[in-house]
């Protein structure tokens, strides 16, 4: 397998590239690797969750729902 390491600026490791053709062989032999992959969210997907959002973000304004601190939601993402 020929794997790169990917380092930062200070030549500490912070990732390592797998060439895509090992990649499939390698979810080929482990199955539960493909739930790894991410998925590029479409631009429905998105309109959707920004819609939910703003709704939420109403009714918090209304005082009716509790907003949540932003540690919380940061922690999240």
């Amino acid at each position: 397998m020929r794997l790169q390491v990917i380092q930062d600026s200070k030549g500490k490791a912070t990732g390592v590239y797998i060439p895509i053709k090992e990649w499939e062989n390698l979810k080929k032999q482990y199955k539960d690797l493909e739930v790894l992959e991410f998925e590029e969210p479409t631009k429905e997907q998105l309109l959707l969750e920004l819609k939910e959002a703003v709704t939420q973000l109403k009714l918090v304004e209304q005082g009716k729902l509790k907003a949540r601190p932003a540690k919380e939601l940061l922690d999240e993402l």
